[in-house]
């Protein structure tokens, strides 16, 4: 009877042992990765909320050119020291924005 006791508490300390290790394991992703991408996040949605025509930008691929027309979803750049490279795309598509000097 006394070999039945010990097993079933010894069963609770295992139980409860696995749930911290769940616990900690799940708080140390989130501080790893959730919590910082969240952090990025908003941060290029500021970005993104403070663009304004005639600033500086660099797309996802590397382009470099200027802000000529923003929508709400869309932004026009203009690439290059010609004025005829005009390209429409998402303002997701913008990885930096580089205000211009006064």
């Amino acid at each position: 009877m006394n070999l039945l006791t010990q097993s079933s508490a010894g069963g609770g300390s295992a139980l409860f042992m696995l749930i911290f290790y769940v616990v900690v394991i799940g708080a140390i992703m989130y501080f790893m990765a959730i919590r910082p991408q969240k952090k990025e996040q908003k941060r290029l949605d500021a970005m993104l909320s403070e663009m304004a025509v005639g600033d500086s930008v660099v797309t996802t691929g590397g382009f470099y050119g200027v802000v000529i027309d923003l929508t709400e979803e869309d932004v026009i750049v203009e690439f290059g020291s010609n004025k005829n490279c005009r390209i429409p795309m998402k303002k997701t598509a913008i990885a930096a924005v580089e205000k211009p000097e006064v």
